[in-house]
């Protein structure tokens, strides 16, 4: 199964931020793949430095299990990023910049499942 996540939450919820990431890693330990689409405020997670600052309350962060996950894709959604000046160099370096047409070739495939945090 192929999951595409798309989520708007950041640092300024970190229990709603984590989340997405929490369910990725689920899928990921059970053999799936996953593309987790940042947008909004969910796109200062993918900044090289910051996950490792966000502390949800109550479930364990999952953050780095994903961004380092060979089978886990993040895109960051360009205009939100560089509405918040983050430049793409800024960013982990399994992040890249993406947008609409990259979600909708995601959501596309046969084996694709859509979630929206």
């Amino acid at each position: 199964m192929h999951y595409v996540i798309s989520t708007t939450w950041g640092p300024t919820d970190t229990t709603r931020a984590a989340l997405p990431f929490i369910f990725a890693a689920s899928a990921l330990q059970a053999g799936d793949t996953v593309m987790i689409m940042l947008f909004h405020d969910a796109v200062t997670i993918a900044i090289d430095g910051i996950h490792q600052k966000i502390i949800p309350f109550g479930p364990t962060s999952k953050f780095a299990e994903v961004f380092s996950n060979p089978n886990a894709k993040v895109l960051v959604c360009k205009p939100c990023a560089e509405a918040r000046s983050f430049r793409e160099d800024m960013l982990l370096k399994n992040a890249i910049f993406g947008g609409m047409n990259d979600l909708h070739q995601e959501v596309s495939r046969p084996d694709a499942k859509f979630i929206s945090f």
